[in-house]
């Protein structure tokens, strides 16, 4: 009830429902006399507008006792404009027939979304989604969480798994450009935005698995962007109270040069204060971005890519109360805190797209990009705790005080890291088109790497006068390294209803001197059938040489004979398109099978992933991946997710047999909705709710008790409410706009868990912790888009 009166309080302020008007209705149509639904009709002059109907019929408000233009527009059809005059309370009819445009339906988009259908785990996303979904930073990569089997239970991250897989095992492409995610942070509050600049974005694509051999050598998702190419200038400015974000886009007269450019910038501070450590926040993030493509001559193309992200955290906490456990058993954690933590990330990305048309049948590009990465921690933190028992009893004196004091003690935490890293990639790629139903590509590639990595930290726990638990760190690791890569696949279509690609990735290391070999297959299946369904399937060898992260152990030491993991996708499912309440919808099903072996076993503690650095395990992740998109309300679109995984991994010598692995989350839920008021589509809803049933973890530094416990489920929902003005009243555009927002996060309130905080008592007894999420946060924005 509280949020209605919110909403119509909101619609109220912006919008003079009170106000007499005259009414004009009727019925829109094709030239065929065909109803046509969801046609927009906008009085000029005005940022109100309605839909039709399914029956084309409409009716909407306009000013009365002058001559108003009303404005009909439908994707397809050549836009319509009428004059009406209408007196105050009088209703005019007016029915309306629009014309078919058919060059707004392009070649690429249909061929887009056909290429798209035959390949397996494929989700195309719209940009359009990306300004509606509300976030707390308006995070690229939290689109990526309402998909089937991505999952991501911190909203201060920009982390993701995919079907079991840890957060080093996702593939990121920019226009064919790799890109990497900082490498030291290890908790979401300390972290930035994704690479990823939503401002920037032409298309999205994201495999969560069976992926083509052209696409690189890791062990579960691929994000493939695009950013644009625009024809004509444009801008947008956000400003809200955790950041905002800027871009201009362009082209010269001949469109021989366009340019897109966006600078971001977040800053967490309001949020952070809503954690139960309390303190002095000041984290800054921000980032310049640019893609500028050159059109060297008619078959000539140069894109290049540049990025600077400079991210700063600084925090000196203060104090801190938990209360955890049960009611009849409730316990309290009680720290005050002396020192800071400072940490800088400042990391430079860039590369260059050579694209040339060597004849109408053959495309060659050569790609280069490079990564500078210069990364600092400081850390002087202690900690005195105090643990009690809470007395929960209505009658008492003492209800809700300490009753009992468990452990009394204190951590210390102290480090001094800093990492320099050096990527630079170079890679051919070639497609050649034999005839209408074949296709090759092939290509090749050569990447260096050199980290330089110095470690110096510690912690000790001082409880009762005696220190124990102390945990020392030193390191300084320097290593140099080269990755010569291959690639070559065939694309055929066997009969107008199946279509394969198969082929086969090459990839060798100096480091450890291993040869990979890794074939892979798809096939799609398009039946006879009046309903519009593709069956696809999916096999293949995908191999993960491991990065500086997996080299290191917990120790700090590096393992340089580190083999690569290697994992078997299985994978089948079917993409079925249809018509619900006259409107388009798309089903996608998956089964999938990944069996892995030479298997690196980690542990994740927020988002910092800590590696054992040995091959002595092996795992498997099993699921259902379920997805239903379309225009529940028309006019926006909204889809519904649902993932099913069991993962599992086997470490030899702990005697344990399979455990669960630590990103093993069983029942993953996610939704995005759309809606709009019926007779004004200027006012929007949008949700975002997330469900996620509890991950495992056990106490640190204990293997043989690994992933023992369940840990509390996620639960989330983000709700935004927008009003949308058009700035051209002259014509309809949608390009043209200012929106003004209010997005609640975390509506529920719900106190969700992180990670866990080991205490002992003076019993030796362990206690878990909880350290837990923002809470509630209501956010203002304002964008503008010309």
């Amino acid at each position: 009830m509280k949020f209605k009166l919110i909403f119509s309080f909101f619609v109220l302020v912006t919008h003079g429902l009170w106000a007499q008007t005259g009414k004009v209705n009727g019925i829109v149509q094709d030239e065929k006399g065909s109803p046509l639904t969801g046609v927009n009709i906008q009085q000029e002059g005005s940022s109100t507008g309605v839909f039709t109907g399914k029956a084309g019929n409409y009716a909407i408000d306009i000013d009365p006792g002058e001559a108003v233009t009303l404005l009909f527009t439908h994707v397809g059809y050549t836009p319509e404009k009428r004059s009406v005059t209408a007196k105050a309370g009088e209703t005019i009819q007016l029915n309306v027939t629009l014309t078919e445009t058919t060059e707004v339906l392009t070649g690429v988009q249909i061929e887009g979304e056909r290429d798209n259908r035959d390949e397996v785990s494929v989700t195309r996303i719209k940009p359009k989604s990306l300004e509606s979904l509300p976030t707390a930073f308006g995070d690229f990569n939290k689109v990526l969480t309402t998909l089937p089997g991505v999952v991501s239970n911190n909203e201060l991250s920009s982390t993701y798994s995919v079907r079991g897989g840890s957060f080093d095992e996702n593939l990121i492409y920019v226009n064919d450009i790799p890109v990497y995610r900082p490498f030291l942070i290890s908790n979401g509050q300390q972290e930035g935005l994704s690479f990823v600049n939503s401002n920037l974005v032409e298309s999205v694509e994201f495999s969560a698995g069976g992926w083509q051999p052209k696409y690189g050598d890791k062990l579960s998702s691929v994000l493939n962007v695009d950013y644009k190419k625009p024809s004509e200038f444009g801008a947008s400015l956000t400003l809200g109270l955790l950041g905002g974000t800027a871009h201009v886009e362009g082209a010269t007269k001949s469109e021989n040069i366009t340019y897109v450019a966006g600078v971001r910038h977040k800053s967490a501070q309001y949020l952070l204060n809503t954690l139960e450590t309390q303190g002095e926040y000041l984290p800054k993030f921000t980032d310049l971005q640019a893609y500028i493509n050159f059109k060297l001559d008619d078959r000539t193309s140069l894109g290049v890519l540049t990025s600077y992200g400079r991210n700063r955290y600084f925090v000196k906490p203060q104090s801190r109360e938990t209360e955890f456990g049960t009611f009849d058993r409730s316990f309290r954690l009680f720290v005050g805190f002396a020192g800071r933590e400072i940490l800088e990330y400042d990391t430079y990305q860039g590369g260059a797209k050579l694209t040339r048309k060597l004849s109408d049948r053959f495309r060659s590009e050569l790609i280069a990009s490079g990564v500078y990465a210069l990364e600092r921690e400081y850390t002087d933190v202690e900690g005195a705790y105090r643990l009690c028992d809470v007395d929960k009893n209505l009658g008492s004196d003492t209800f809700n005080e300490c009753v009992y004091i468990r452990g009394i003690g204190s951590n210390y935490d102290y480090g001094r890291n800093n990492l320099e890293a050096n990527i630079i990639n170079l890679e051919n790629r070639n497609t050649y088109t034999v005839n209408d139903k074949n296709t090759l590509e092939f290509g090749l590639g050569y990447s260096y790497q050199n980290i330089d990595d110095q470690l110096n930290e510690y912690t000790f726990r001082d409880s009762v006068d005696f220190v124990i638990d102390i945990e020392s760190l030193q390191a300084d690791n320097e290593i140099s390294s080269e990755q010569y890569t291959g690639h070559i696949q065939h694309t055929s279509d066997l009969t107008k209803r199946i279509t394969t690609t198969y082929g086969v990735r090459l990839n060798y290391w100096t480091l450890n001197e291993q040869l990979l070999v890794s074939p892979r297959w798809q096939v799609s299946f398009r039946p006879g059938w009046v309903r519009d369904v593709v069956f696809k399937a999916a096999a293949g060898v995908y191999q993960q040489p491991a990065f500086y992260r997996e080299l290191r152990d917990q120790n700090g030491e590096l393992n340089t004979d580190l083999k690569a993991q290697k994992s078997i996708h299985f994978i089948g499912g079917m993409d079925y398109n249809f018509k619900w309440w006259g409107r388009d919808f798309k089903f996608i099903g998956e089964l999938y099978y990944k069996r892995l072996r030479d298997v690196v076993a980690y542990d994740i503690d927020n988002v910092k992933v800590r590696y054992y650095a040995n091959n002595n395990a092996k795992a498997y992740a099993t699921g259902l991946d379920l997805r239903v998109s379309g225009e529940f309300i028309e006019g926006t679109e909204s889809w519904f997710s649902l993932g099913l995984l069991n993962a599992q991994e086997d470490v030899d010598g702990d005697g344990r047999g399979y455990i669960r692995r630590p990103t093993d989350q069983r029942l993953n839920i996610a939704v995005f909705f759309q809606d709009h008021l019926p007779n004004n589509p200027t006012f929007r809803v949008s949700l975002n709710l997330f469900f996620g049933s509890g991950l495992p973890f056990g106490p640190p530094q204990n293997f043989e008790k690994r992933n023992v416990f369940n840990g509390d489920t996620y639960r989330r929902l983000d709700i935004g409410f927008s009003k949308l003005f058009y700035l051209n009243r002259e014509k309809y555009d949608e390009e043209r706009q200012l929106m003004l927002s209010a997005e609640i996060l975390n509506v529920l309130a719900v106190s969700n868990a992180i990670s866990y905080t080991w205490v002992t008592d003076v019993s030796n007894n362990q206690f878990a912790v909880p350290n837990t999420l923002s809470a509630r946060f209501l956010n203002v924005k304002l964008s503008i888009k010309i």
